[in-house]
C-alpha cells in the first residue's frame, strides 16, 4: 500500500501541473455575459507570462485484508508554474509546465511519519528523491487552443497520469453557453486486472455552468464510468481517477482561479472477499497571484 500511495502522490504533484472572438464577445457586458445571456469561455494568456498555482492534496486510505487493517495518510503542498512561451494569432498557447517547490508528508500504518520540505535545504528522504530531482525543471511543453484542448505535448520528465485531476487545462465548450448548460468530455482510464492484463475503462467528465458572478464562472464537474467493471481490484484503481468537485474560471482573464476535487469511496473485495478499501481525499488548487511577466528568452 505504501508504494501505491507514493505513486499517487508523485502523479498528483507532477500533474498539478486564447482570445475572445466573435459577435458574442464583442457584445459582452462587464461580467462576460453576451446580449443573449450566454458566456464564451476561453483561455487567454500573454507571451512571457508566468502563472503559479498552489496545489494541496490530502488523502486517507484505509485497507483491510484478511483481518489486517492499515491506515495511510498523505499530505502534500506544491507550487506549479506555467511559463508561457508563445501565443499565436489564432489563440494557440504554448507553455512550459514545472513544479517549483513541495512540502510532503506520508505515513503508512504504524511506520514513522516521513516529512520533507524542498525549501528547507535538507536532503530528501529516499522515498521522495524522484520528486526532488524533478523540481524546477521542465516536466512538459504543452500547446493548447483557446478551448483548453491539447494540440501538442512534449514530455520532458514526470508522468502523464491524470489521477482524477483531469488534464493540465480545463476543456471548454465550443459555443457560448448559458447558466445551467452542461457539456461532456470522454476519456479513458487504464487499470491492471488481477491477471496482469491492462484494462481500458471508458469514462465521461460532465461539466455544468452553475453560476456567474462578477465575471467568474463556477463550474461543477462529475465523472461517470461507462464501462461495466466486474473486478473489485480494477474498481479500486478507477475510483481514485474520477473527478468530482468545483472549478472557478475567470472569464475576463481567461484562466482557472481555483479548483476543489473530493473523493469518498469504498470498495469491498478488492483483494479477496473479506477485503475493504476506503479512500477519502481532497485536492485544491489556487491561483497564487495575477499575471507576472518573465524576461524574454
Amino acid at each position: 500500500m505504501t508504494n501505491g500511495l507514493l505513486a499517487r502522490m508523485l502523479g498528483l504533484i507532477l500533474v498539478s501541473a486564447g482570445a475572445l472572438a466573435g459577435t458574442a464577445a464583442a457584445q459582452a457586458t462587464s461580467d462576460g455575459k453576451a446580449a443573449d445571456g450566454t458566456y464564451l469561455l476561453r483561455y487567454r494568456f500573454s507571451p512571457d507570462e508566468s502563472i503559479r498555482y498552489q496545489v494541496t492534496h490530502v488523502a486517507k486510505t484505509k485497507t483491510r485484508i484478511r483481518g489486517a487493517e492499515e491506515v495511510s495518510h498523505v499530505h502534500t503542498v506544491s507550487e506549479k508554474l506555467w511559463e508561457v512561451r508563445t501565443v499565436k494569432d489564432d489563440g494557440a498557447i504554448t507553455f512550459v509546465h514545472s513544479v517549483q517547490s513541495v512540502e510532503m508528508t506520508q505515513q503508512a500504518g504504524d511506520a514513522e511519519e516521513i516529512r520533507w520540505n524542498s525549501n528547507s535545504g535538507d536532503e530528501p528522504p529516499v522515498i521522495f528523491e524522484t520528486v526532488a530531482k524533478q523540481l524546477k525543471t521542465p516536466l512538459s511543453t504543452v500547446t493548447i487552443n483557446p478551448r483548453g484542448q491539447e494540440t501538442g505535448r512534449e514530455t520532458h520528465a514526470g508522468t502523464e497520469s491524470q489521477l482524477g485531476m483531469g488534464g493540465l487545462t480545463l476543456p471548454l465548450p465550443e459555443e457560448p453557453i448559458a447558466v445551467g448548460h452542461s457539456w461532456s468530455v470522454p476519456r479513458e482510464i487504464k487499470a491492471r486486472a488481477e491477471s496482469g492484463e491492462i484494462k481500458v475503462v471508458k469514462a465521461r467528465d460532465t461539466y455544468t455552468l452553475e453560476k456567474v458572478q462578477t465575471g467568474v464562472a463556477t463550474l461543477k464537474i462529475r465523472s461517470e464510468i461507462l464501462t461495466p467493471i466486474e473486478e473489485a481490484s480494477v474498481k479500486a484503481q478507477i475510483v481514485q481517477q474520477l473527478s468530482n468537485g468545483t472549478i472557478r474560471f475567470d472569464i475576463d482573464a481567461g484562466r482557472v482561479l481555483s479548483k476543489q476535487l473530493d473523493w469518498d469511496e469504498t470498495v469491498v473485495g478488492f483483494q479477496g472477499h473479506n477485503s475493504l478499501m476506503e479512500y477519502r481525499a481532497r485536492v485544491t488548487e489556487q491561483l497564487l497571484d495575477g499575471p507576472v511577466r518573465t524576461a524574454k528568452r
